[in-house]
């Protein structure tokens, strides 16, 4: 009998493994194909047209309102999925529908008043931009619980098939409009009459909404499911349970986007548009680190909620936060060293605004480090914590945004989630220190980020015209961090060099 339970345990946790697997490749292959967009669009539009400020400021506004419209309903859908006395169809159905009913108000609502919102959020000339992203949004909402149904159902072949599939048609959208609209424009006028290159960014937007609405299709099999109706008694527990998720959600997404909404409020105009278009692009590259955090999200969340909460838990986590340091300097590193070929990701106009990389990617680690101390409060049940630090550090985000933008422009955007990340960051510690301490190697962190700064600021001042040289340099100055890491974690490059072997 234990060895048929300890088989079963072992087949649970591999099945656990293959699924994560494949929802963190979506999740980083789909983050990479989305970031080949960023050549395509800034290497098509010029840094002064501020079409990429404006289709960065809407992307901006469409992720805080999907927090929004989904109101933390995805997470309550699983909770309730798995009580005892809710049948998992009727929970299905009721966090569907409320989802899709808030979606199609807001539709609605966004209708009847598209011109004055348009004009409060600077679109008055285009007011079909709101239209359409209004649009893209309600359908993310009510697709984010469809979504939601596959991972509880353990479908991850079809999530991760029709996540892909919007990724990759959005970027064979976007490369007829950017390269082979124009040559047919050139070649057959006349067949070609409704393409106009002034409205790229209006096609960027429509390609998004085709994408959005042809995954939608995908789902009609998970929307007849929906029929059961909406369980009033249900949906009242259910909103009790969600509004602190809405809360932690709202504060959360906040510091990542709040820089991007703003920025047009302080600094208005075309000159607003250019500075944050500027920005938004040199910040696509720094989320190499966004799609390291999610990868190690991925792998690690089901690693810790399956603990067993005792000492050797707790050093285990120690360790792995600061392996987690190790590898994100690591990459921290291997960005600015190569920064004279990775430049050449976004367009020559948007050149200025490589500068911010190194400090968005350190506001990342900050960011990694403060998912990684969050689990404290996750594990004790109280999440509230996380929306008060999320609150603070967002705070912090804009009071440097509204101070130091007006005249310090995308730089003072780039030392605010700095600032921000760097304070949910101490806060959690600190607190987390009190109510749940773990005992995680401050001494050895702290070296390997002075180690890792050193050597930064090394390559940012030896000065080398040819950029083959300067590879080579940089390229040395990274194997030196590498060769620290061997000297200082023999444990762990043996580890590492085990599970090579054993897999050649």
């Amino acid at each position: 009998m234990r060895y048929k339970t300890k088989t079963m345990a072992e087949n649970r946790l591999g099945s656990l493994a293959k699924q994560t697997a494949i929802y963190g490749l979506s999740s980083i292959v789909g983050r990479f194909l989305n970031y080949l967009l960023v050549p395509i669009h800034t290497h098509r539009m010029a840094a002064e047209s501020g079409g990429y400020g404006i289709v960065t400021n809407l992307y901006a506004y469409t992720a805080l309102l999907l927090v929004i419209l989904t109101f933390g309903m995805e997470t309550t859908f699983f909770r309730f999925s798995n009580k005892e006395n809710v049948n998992p169809n009727k929970a299905f159905s009721t966090t569907g529908l409320s989802v899709g009913l808030v979606s199609l108000v807001f539709l609605i609502l966004v209708s009847v008043f598209l011109k004055p919102i348009a004009g409060a959020l600077d679109y008055a000339l285009h007011p079909e931009f709101v239209e359409i992203m209004a649009i893209i949004v309600a359908f993310d909402a009510f697709q984010s619980i469809l979504f939601a149904r596959l991972r509880y159902e353990n479908r991850p072949i079809k999530f991760m098939t029709l996540k892909l599939s919007f990724i990759i048609l959005s970027l064979l959208l976007n490369l007829f409009i950017f390269y082979l609209a124009p040559y047919l424009k050139a070649q057959f006028p006349d067949m070609m009459g409704w393409y106009q290159t002034s409205y790229q960014v209006g096609y960027i937007f429509i390609a998004n909404l085709i994408c959005t609405t042809l995954v939608f299709l995908g789902f009609i099999p998970e929307i007849k499911k929906l029929r059961t109706g909406i369980d009033r008694d249900l949906l009242k527990e259910m909103l009790k349970y969600t509004w602190p998720i809405l809360l932690l959600g709202l504060a959360g997404i906040l510091n990542q986007v709040a820089d991007k909404i703003v920025f047009k409020k302080i600094v208005p105009g075309l000159e607003g548009e250019e500075q944050l278009g500027i920005y938004g692009a040199c910040v696509k590259i720094a989320m190499i680190m966004a799609m390291i955090t999610q990868a190690f999200r991925y792998a690690y969340e089901p690693f810790v909620f399956g603990g067993k909460r005792d000492t050797a838990d707790k050093e285990t986590q120690a360790k792995v936060m600061k392996y987690f340091i190790i590898f994100t300097l690591l990459a921290f590193l291997a960005v600015v060293m190569y920064m004279p070929v990775l430049k050449y990701l976004v367009g020559e106009d948007y050149h200025a605004g490589l500068r911010v990389v190194p400090i968005v990617m350190m506001a990342e680690i900050f960011m990694g480090i403060y998912f990684n101390l969050s689990f404290w409060y996750k594990l004790i049940d109280e999440t509230w914590w996380g929306a008060i630090f999320s609150a603070i550090g967002c705070a912090v985000l804009l009071a440097i945004n509204f101070i130091f933008v007006p005249k310090y422009g995308y730089m003072a955007c780039a030392w605010g989630g700095f600032a921000g990340y760097a304070t949910c960051m101490v806060l959690s510690y600190f607190v987390g220190q009190k109510k749940a301490p773990i005992p995680y190697d401050l001494k050895s962190a702290f070296l390997y980020f002075a180690i890792a700064l050193a050597l930064y600021f090394a390559q940012k001042y030896i000065h080398i015209e040819n950029t083959v040289w300067t590879l080579v340099v940089n390229t040395g100055l990274l194997l030196v961090f590498v060769a620290f890491i061997c000297w200082m974690e023999k444990d762990l490059v043996k580890g590492v060099w085990g599970w090579i072997r054993k897999r050649i």
